[in-house]
């Protein structure tokens, strides 16, 4: 199974260079600092601080976004879209992100259809 990320693809920065365990901890996006960052799987993580930077490293699987931080919405569908930060959400422990604030009322329209499907063409897309 490969490894599908939404990142940079010059550094390999992922989440645009936000903070992954500061919308679990804190309930914010916040910019990483590229002083305070860790590779994992290959990808670079911005942390805003040390203390989320070393939640991470205990627990990384959790603060992953859900689709390699690709939109959710996209996913669903069986498409890879980029996403826009603001549309941020923890849905079941997961950090899930959409296209648009568009794309995200469409998705919360079906919450629980969405995931699931979004779940299994994530499969297919990691085995493609």
């Amino acid at each position: 199974m490969k490894q599908v990320i939404n990142a940079d693809p010059h550094g390999k920065v992922t989440l645009q260079g936000y903070d992954p365990v500061a919308f679990h901890a804190i309930g914010a996006a916040m910019r990483g600092n590229p002083s305070i960052l860790l590779e994992y799987g290959g990808y670079k993580y911005l942390f805003s601080s040390e203390e989320n930077k070393k939640l991470f490293e205990k627990d990384p699987e959790k603060y992953l976004p859900a689709y390699g931080g690709f939109c959710a919405f996209g996913v669903s569908l069986g498409v890879l879209f980029p996403i826009e930060i603001d549309t941020w959400e923890i849905i079941n422990g997961r950090l899930v992100l959409q296209f648009s604030q568009e794309f995200k009322k469409i998705f919360e329209e079906n919450t629980d259809g969405n995931i699931k499907q979004a779940d299994e063409n994530w499969r297919k897309i990691e085995a493609a």
